[in-house]
């Protein structure tokens, strides 16, 4: 934390210029993408996704062969090439980010069950938010994530912000830190937080019987086993993905009572932390990307900051754009039409702007850091920096 972001990019991007291994004279691996399996808005098998198509691809590809340098320049050399059947597009760069874009679509749909909406969402809490869904995983599930992990590592080579909103225990996770059970518990899941907490401030056995009534009026408690008509918990709660769990051996016989209410609401806590870290997910995430960037550059990284590197801001800056705007052949600032065009930009939502960027150049966030405020030379941009505004071809009109 000691270090400025600024200062850890230059080092990260120096280690990562000194870390490519597809030398020049190797040609690019190539994917074919066929657009017509995912018609229809939702996509009928996740097989079927572009997302699946890659990952089934590049399987056979040496990671080694996507280790490329970072991106500079009006059409960099990016990890590999995509052809899309039956259409025809000029240069790679489109079309990898038109890739890269429909892929974080995926991964946050319901096409895809490596992501899961975290459960603050139902209640306005975190909105739109993603983690790792934490069940136990197959080979294929295993081999997906692995890809995921590469996509992470790919998009920072490339220097394109991948829109994907993850929660931060997501990314702490990912750099190693360890998770806040309060603080992760609440911004994952406020309802089993506020459940828990409940649980923790109990004063007497009158307040648990009248806790225990309110639960079994939510279909969440059975009745003791001891007196019939009192109401009371057993020692099970849901998962995230909607699973009824025992906390502990036993779990469904033994009934929540004043002497292990406490036990009780740790149970439960360590639960949804063990779910919210996903192990066995994160590992196959962490060695897909280890295999693309050293992962010893995340020590020096904090979550936010690995965030910010792999998906830039989810917001975009107009005036940043406009002191990144080249006007070409005779155009300038003043004109009538130039002065229209960012007025109109001025009054679109958040939303539209990034319409606009997804419309002039295939992604939809741009990079938060930008080489020429270091004085680098134009040659060093990666779109959409610097972006241009010509005149229309053409002497009519």
């Amino acid at each position: 934390g000691l270090i400025f972001y600024d200062t850890k990019v230059t080092v990260m991007n120096r280690v990562l210029n000194a870390t490519v291994q597809r030398t020049a004279d190797h040609a690019a691996p190539e994917i074919t993408l066929d657009p017509l399996e995912i018609v229809g808005g939702e996509i009928r098998s996740s097989e079927n996704s572009y997302f699946c198509q890659a990952a089934r691809q590049l399987a056979c590809v040496p990671s080694s062969q996507l280790c490329v340098k970072l991106a500079s320049g009006g059409d960099p050399t990016y990890a590999f090439n995509i052809r899309f059947t039956g259409e025809e597009v000029h240069g790679t760069s489109g079309s990898f980010r038109h890739f890269l874009w429909q892929v974080c679509k995926e991964l946050q749909s319901s096409s895809l069950s490596l992501l899961l909406l975290c459960p603050s969402s139902a209640v306005n809490k975190n909105k739109g938010k993603y983690i790792l869904t934490p069940s136990p995983i197959t080979y294929a599930e295993e081999q997906l994530f692995h890809f995921f992990g590469q996509l992470l590592g790919i998009a920072i080579r490339a220097d394109v912000p991948l829109p994907l909103d993850l929660l931060p225990s997501f990314w702490k996770t990912l750099v190693g830190e360890p998770l806040d059970p309060d603080v992760d518990l609440q911004e994952a899941d406020i309802l089993t937080y506020n459940y828990v907490k409940k649980f923790e401030n109990i004063n007497d056995e009158t307040e648990l019987e009248a806790l225990c009534a309110e639960i079994a009026s939510q279909h969440l408690a059975t009745e003791s086993p001891d007196c019939p008509n009192k109401p009371c918990c057993k020692f099970t709660y849901l998962t995230m993905t909607g699973e009824e769990v025992e906390l502990c051996p036993r779990g469904r016989h033994i009934p929540v009572g004043w002497e292990n209410k406490d036990v009780y609401a740790t149970a439960i806590r360590s639960l949804r932390m063990r779910e919210l870290q996903t192990p066995e997910c994160m590992t196959a995430v962490r060695a897909g990307l280890g295999s693309i960037i050293p992962l010893q550059l995340l020590t020096t990284l904090t979550p936010l900051e690995m965030e910010l590197r792999t998906c830039g801001l989810p917001y975009i800056n107009l005036e940043f754009l406009k002191a990144h705007t080249m006007y070409q052949v005779g155009l300038m600032e003043t004109d009538q039409h130039i002065e229209f065009f960012w007025s109109a930009l001025e009054m679109f939502t958040q939303e539209e702007l990034c319409k606009f960027i997804k419309f002039a150049c295939n992604q939809e966030r741009i990079p938060f850091t930008c080489p020429c405020k270091d004085g680098g030379p134009d040659t060093a941009h990666v779109p959409p920096y610097p972006m241009k505004i010509a005149p229309p071809d053409g002497a009519a009109g």
